[in-house]
């Protein structure tokens, strides 16, 4: 079976053209440069990155003692703290189009307690109405025509919704056999719209669900072999699904599914034993974590799979590797990674953008808070690339890891009884 891979079609105009076939080439090794987005506030203890739109306009938050404020980051503005929800003091920015639209949750609590979906529109905060009688909800993502993606709910009741037109609406479609969303996680630019099921048949399973908004029925993206369901994490324009692959709710393996090919397997990182894919572009490009002791973002290009470690300048005061909290949650049509990391001892949100021969990507838009709603934190100026190490910071404590339902950075989530929010 073929994979979507990013320049390979060049040289096919070429070989048609000519009496022999050319060698086969070897892909180069993609290099990358690693910027850190830092916090919003100076004290701000910790930061993280959760996501990139399409055009490379990152989100995440900056966790502070008492509190967690949501942001975006962009290569030219750098950070820009997005104000909190009244009366809720923890805030997370999940997903970003290129409209100005940032979608995530407003919580009591960095666990996600009394957690409620919030959209910034162009900095400006309101909650996303919830379905009729509920009182909780989260947006995990949202699409370039402000279609967001969430559920409402907890527990055994916890439902995907799709929030659209100052409405929410829960996602009753479910597969042949029953299964139905339990969160919807992902949404693309078409209506595709993926994420956690459950199957009323067999509930030690996880369902990997994915409904075309308009469409009848919803459908699982099957298993790898050996195993017996999977979670759906990511989802491109192109139409390709990534997510993690497992026997009942134990480790999973990383996968990618199209239409045309099913699922297939991303190979593991090298040293590691387990992993999962967050999030894909529309060539096919994947990122997410593997593990064995540690944490190991990733990049997969279609054929092979890199160590996000191994991509960046050595000596840069990264640490991808060898900590329990670094992650790759997004990847933009251009190949930029946003996630979290270790920089000099200090947790922190991250920007990899590729280098070499490409030229640097500039978003189409970046997000400015309106006046009567200045962020908290003052935006930072443009960052500077990281290439050289610096002095070594006082190691912060790692912070807890985001409870989303599945947690966002742990390589193996597994489906819980009563799922926590995503923050």
């Amino acid at each position: 079976m073929k994979m979507y891979v990013i320049s390979r079609a060049r040289s096919i105009a070429t070989a048609l053209l000519c009496a022999i076939v050319p060698p086969a080439v070897t892909a180069a090794t993609p290099q990358y440069q690693i910027y850190d987005i830092g916090v919003v506030q100076v004290g701000d203890t910790a930061s993280q990155g959760f996501g990139v739109s399409h055009a490379a306009i990152a989100v995440g938050r900056s966790i502070r003692t008492g509190g967690s404020q949501a942001f975006s980051w962009t290569l030219k503005g750098g950070i820009v703290g997005l104000p909190n929800l009244s009366g809720r003091g923890y805030a997370v920015s999940n997903s970003a189009n290129d409209n100005g639209i940032v979608v995530g949750t407003a919580a009591t609590t960095l666990f996600g307690s009394s957690r409620l979906p919030v959209i910034w529109d162009n900095g400006v905060v309101s909650q996303l109405p919830l379905p009729g009688g509920q009182t909780l909800g989260d947006a995990n993502s949202v699409n370039a025509s402000n279609v967001a993606a969430g559920s409402a709910n907890s527990g055994s009741f916890q439902r995907g919704v799709i929030y659209s037109g100052g409405s929410a609406t829960i996602i009753t479609q479910t597969t042949v056999n029953g299964c139905y969303f339990l969160t919807a996680l992902g949404i693309n630019d078409s209506g595709r719209v993926v994420g956690q099921g459950i199957d009323p048949q067999n509930a030690a399973r996880n369902v990997g669900m994915v409904y075309d908004i308009g469409q009848s029925m919803a459908f699982e993206v099957s298993a790898l072999p050996g195993m017996n369901g999977a979670l759906a994490f990511g989802v491109s324009n192109t139409g390709f699904v990534v997510g993690s692959s497992m026997l009942n709710q134990g480790s999973g393996l990383p996968f990618i599914w199209s239409d045309k090919n099913g699922i297939m397997a991303i190979p593991l990182a090298v040293g590691t034993t387990q992993g999962s894919a967050r999030a894909v572009n529309s060539a096919g490009w994947a990122v997410g974590n593997d593990s064995s002791a540690f944490s190991i973002p990733f990049l997969y290009d279609g054929t092979t799979t890199y160590r996000l470690a191994d991509l960046i300048p050595p000596n840069s005061g990264w640490d991808l590797s060898m900590n329990t909290s670094s992650s790759a949650l997004g990847i933009s049509e251009d190949g930029i990674i946003v996630g979290t990391g270790v920089h000099n001892g200090e947790t922190h949100a991250y920007a990899m953008v590729p280098a070499g021969p490409s030229p640097t990507p500039t978003p189409t838009a970046t997000l400015t808070p309106t006046p009567t709603v200045t962020p908290t934190g003052t935006p930072t100026g443009t960052p500077t690339a990281t290439t050289t190490p610096t002095a070594t910071a006082t190691p912060t404590p790692t912070p807890t890891p985001r409870p989303t339902p599945p947690p966002r950075v742990a390589p193996t989530p597994k489906a819980r009884p009563t799922p926590a929010p995503r923050p």
